[in-house]
């Protein structure tokens, strides 16, 4: 798991002047406003007895420890000690960590690495996600897996028919054929042409005949995005996912979905039951991969032509193992 990248970790709008807990990589981090409105990161546990911060407040912008009300400074810096006289000196050691973090494309960005190693990359830029003129929707889904097993479900083409039938990916002409992969410095996408299945539900109504296949691209960014983009004969349908990594077992998948058709508020909860569809059809084979961790070793398992997505992420990842 590479930290020095910035990852994707929360919508903005779910961090508000309140703490909020965040996990990843295995620690505990939390999130809040300050009254300017930017975000700031710390660490949970207090540097006095190990409370967690999150379930403390927010005062002239410095977050307070809910059991002895040390105060701590947007940059970490203790910055008063209720126990103490206001005279007092506060212990150079009474200080939190802090980490970089940002807004950009509905998400809060968070890096974690070693911020003396050199310059602190800006946050990547996706013009993807910069449009306005199209209707979104946002949820979260929980997995029992390792973030990067369900970030490279997100890169298989060839399980939609199987896993997905009746959504995208017919099972009887489950060929993946003309696979163009398309790679970037950090990431890749490919675009191929799935076989129709008859639309259901709102989507009936837009589609007449025969329907030809559908043009699908999907493609992932270091170290947790990934995106789907379907081509459907009425409209543009595109998920983007920030798969957050809790811990090495446990992953929790922050989505946006956009869409150019259907773009009243009306159609938002069938949009949003399609998409966590698709999560809980994916999940009881994701859960199930074994290993759990994938492996180190770009030889350990087999690839046929339709995973050329998935090795160019194996192969993006190896520098970072």
């Amino acid at each position: 798991m590479s930290k020095n990248l910035w990852y994707a970790v929360e919508f903005c709008n779910a961090i508000g002047t309140s703490p909020k807990l965040l996990k990843i990589l295995d620690r505990e981090l939390v999130l809040y406003r300050t009254a300017d409105g930017r975000i700031r990161a710390i660490d949970n546990n207090c540097i006095h007895r190990g409370a967690a911060l999150a379930n403390g407040w927010i005062e002239n912008d410095c977050i307070v420890c809910p059991y002895h009300g040390w105060q701590y400074q947007t940059d970490g810096t203790c910055s008063k000690i209720p126990s103490q006289a206001a005279t007092a000196t506060i212990p150079k050691p009474a200080k939190m960590a802090v980490y970089p973090v940002g807004e950009k494309y509905g998400w809060i960005w968070l890096f974690l690495g070693d911020e003396m190693a050199g310059e602190i990359p800006t946050i990547p830029n996706f013009p993807q996600l910069e449009s306005d003129a199209i209707r979104s929707i946002q949820g979260e889904f929980y997995w029992n897996a390792n973030y990067e097993r369900v970030l490279e479900n997100g890169l298989d083409f060839a399980h939609a028919p199987f896993v997905h039938s009746g959504a995208f990916g017919n099972p009887d002409r489950p060929e993946i054929q003309d696979l163009q992969i398309e790679n970037y410095p950090d990431g890749a996408s490919a675009t191929v042409y799935l076989s129709a299945t008859p639309p259901k539900g709102l989507w009936k109504f837009l589609v007449r005949g025969e329907r030809s296949p559908i043009k699908t691209r999907t493609g992932f960014f270091l170290p947790n995005l990934t995106f789907l983009e379907v081509y459907l004969p009425f409209g543009q349908l595109t998920i983007w996912t920030a798969h957050i990594p809790i811990d090495l077992h446990t992953t929790v998948s922050k989505w946006i979905n956009f869409r150019n058709f259907f773009t009243g508020k009306w159609a938002d909860r069938d949009a949003y039951n399609r998409t966590i569809k698709i999560f809980e059809q994916d999940r009881p084979i994701v859960e199930s991969q074994r290993p759990q961790i994938i492996p180190t070793d770009l030889n350990a398992e087999l690839y046929v032509a339709a995973d050329i997505l998935q090795l160019q992420y194996r192969k993006l990842r190896q520098p970072s193992i």
